[in-house]
């Protein structure tokens, strides 16, 4: 109750505090309805942003499914070139040197794709042994010429994917004997 409305001279009356709760009250309940018109506007902003974003995600995955789908389809329409040269060289006669050309253009085939997918070999053969792009699977006697720690023989090519090693090179390297 606010006394300060009244003289220090009047008593105040029955009537004027019961006026005065009322009002506080009445006060007191608009500014309740404001803040609750405020919180029921809040929490539909809320749900509408989560129903953005859950639209958003939906949105997002089916984009990327459909650039995953469309991405596969062009490797995979790459590599039947390469599927029809190995049946042709499965259907030729015996003849051996047909087959070994069919299987040259297979080789040729997927190191094409392959090539155009940024994938390229890594050429170690006489060059130091390098463990960040080669696997040491055997050593063999270095021959006069070769210094220790040369790759003088490549067991399994390894390649690179643009910047990034796909696959290490697996290697014999030179040693000194004793």
């Amino acid at each position: 109750m606010n006394t300060e409305r009244y003289d220090s001279s009047e008593e105040p009356t029955i009537d004027s505090i019961i006026t005065e709760v009322d009002d506080d009250k009445n006060s007191v309940r608009e500014q309740l309805a404001a803040a609750n018109a405020r919180a029921d506007e809040n929490f539909d902003r809320f749900r509408r942003a989560l129903a953005d974003y859950d639209n958003y995600k939906k949105r997002v995955e089916r984009d990327l499914q459909k650039i995953l789908t469309e991405r596969r389809r062009v490797l995979i329409e790459r590599f039947l070139p390469v599927l029809d040269n190995l049946e042709r060289a499965l259907a030729s006669d015996s003849n051996k040197a047909g087959l070994r050309d069919g299987v040259e253009r297979t080789l040729r085939g997927f190191e094409a794709v392959l090539a155009a997918e940024g994938v390229r070999p890594i050429d170690v053969r006489g060059k130091t042994f390098d463990p960040r792009i080669a696997e040491a699977v055997g050593t063999a006697a270095a021959s006069d010429g070769v210094a220790d720690d040369t790759v003088v023989e490549v067991s399994e090519k390894g390649y690179m994917l643009d910047d990034e090693l796909l696959r290490p090179a697996k290697v014999i390297v030179a040693k000194q004997d004793g």
